[in-house]
């Protein structure tokens, strides 16, 4: 995974991560998506609503990045 140092993450504009608002899991590449995926559960503080919103997100970045998604939606995380 490309590592991205605090100043470029700062300088990620909000679409490219999967929680906009909180600006949490980066999604600009193959592996921040992989990793955002991997991660979605750990992510506190949001409702479900907002992680409707990521997953939606991280489905559309995960199909232009190649990453192919064994599940249907976040809620089978971890199934």
């Amino acid at each position: 995974m490309s590592k991205l140092s605090a100043e470029d993450r700062d300088d990620l504009p909000a679409k490219e991560f999967a929680f906009q608002k909180q600006r949490k899991e980066p999604i600009e590449d193959a592996a921040h998506v992989r990793a955002a995926i991997a991660r979605f559960n750990q992510v506190k503080g949001v409702t479900d609503k907002e992680r409707d919103e990521a997953w939606a997100r991280i489905e559309r970045a995960a199909k232009k990045h190649g990453v192919e998604i064994e599940e249907g939606n976040w809620r089978e995380i971890g199934r």
